[in-house]
């Protein structure tokens, strides 16, 4: 799936749509992402409580 980043505030945001959050479990009210570059490949993964 191919995105376009958009102006946010001082930076750029990634917009990630509600199927996908619900495919990976996360509320984006309550739960916290990290991210991390590895070989050139941004992963975000939800941060355990």
């Amino acid at each position: 799936m191919e995105r376009k980043l958009f102006r946010s505030g001082g930076g750029w945001a990634l917009f990630i749509n509600t199927t996908i959050l619900k495919l990976l479990k996360i509320n984006p009210e309550t739960d916290k992402v990290e991210y991390q570059i590895e070989n050139d490949v941004l992963k975000i993964t939800k941060v355990k409580k």
